[in-house]
């Protein structure tokens, strides 16, 4: 009888370790469950992220217009000879062997890349041609005054006057509220007034206007 009775609490207590058991492998499955939603989140918006990013790189890089002193970097496939990095000269050309001078000026580069793939069908059959903008120096504006980093500045798609003063930084002597900037359009010079105090405050954002080529930012 004892014997039955022992028998009867161990089995008791080995069915109350199996549910027990259950339960936390339940909860931990619960709480990995929990745990991996975010992360996958996090991923799939990471993922989303970077492929933006890269859809607006390629939106920039066809969108770009290529202008003298440049640096292009032209590509034939299985074509050696033919593959080498030139710069746009004053004139706009460029020069290849067996094409001589390819006006790039003014195109794309995928516009360009047409275009030489077009010459080359005289010579090759079948020509892939990548061209590769590797240096916009055509693109460049010029920040002068008292600034820490004075000189010719690279131009960002859609840059603006802010962002550019922003990469320049001031010097402590800097007036930033009468900040202007040097345009020259139809061979007259346009003098912009800019007040960097008003404009972070979110005051005259008609002031903020985006680059081009050539402008020159002057800070007295």
């Amino acid at each position: 009888m004892k014997k039955a009775t022992k028998l009867a609490v161990l089995l008791g207590m080995g069915l109350l370790a199996v549910g027990v058991l259950a339960q936390t492998s339940d909860a931990a499955k619960e709480d990995a469950a929990k745990n991996a939603k975010p992360v996958a989140d996090a991923v799939s918006k990471g993922a989303d992220l970077q492929d933006g990013a890269s859809k607006a790189q390629e939106t920039t890089a066809s969108d770009y217009v290529i202008g003298a002193d440049d640096m292009l970097h032209i590509s034939v496939w299985k074509e050696p000879d033919l593959s080498e990095t030139l710069p746009v000269r004053p004139d706009g050309k460029i020069s290849m062997p067996l094409l001589n001078d390819v006006s790039a000026a003014g195109l794309t580069p995928l516009q360009l890349k047409d275009s030489i793939t077009e010459k080359l069908k005289k010579y090759i059959a079948d020509p892939r041609v990548t061209v590769v903008v590797t240096a916009m120096n055509s693109r460049r504006i010029f920040v002068t005054g008292e600034v820490l980093h004075t000189g010719p500045m690279i131009l960002l798609p859609h840059m603006t006057v802010l962002q550019a003063l922003a990469q320049a930084g001031f010097t402590q002597f800097a007036n930033p509220k009468n900040i202007y900037l040097l345009r020259t359009e139809n061979g007259r010079q346009e003098k912009l007034p800019f007040n960097y105090k008003e404009v972070v405050k979110g005051n005259h954002p008609e002031q903020n206007i985006p680059l081009k080529p050539g402008d020159t930012v002057v800070v007295p």
